[in-house]
């Protein structure tokens, strides 16, 4: 059992997330740069948006795999020069 627990989460609000205009920007094919915290930045291509632009695929250079990055993880995504 977990230690940490939320009780009662069904009846926890949920809130709204809206994209940076940046997010909203971002197209299959792009190229990007990820910050996923502070000094590690890795580059990328843009894989799949969603629909209303709050998670994003990206395949990180460098064989590091395809990631899943949504708005509100934190994550700055920016368009990169080719």
């Amino acid at each position: 059992m977990a230690r940490y627990r939320t009780e009662n989460t069904d009846e926890q609000p949920l809130h709204r997330v809206d994209p940076g205009p940046h997010w909203r920007s971002l197209r299959p094919g792009d190229r990007v740069s990820v910050r996923l915290s502070p000094g590690y930045e890795t580059g990328g291509l843009v894989d799949a948006v969603t629909a209303d632009h709050t998670a994003v695929w990206v395949d990180l250079d460098g064989g590091r795999g395809r990631t899943l990055l949504h708005c509100s993880d934190g994550v700055e995504i920016l368009p990169r020069d080719s």
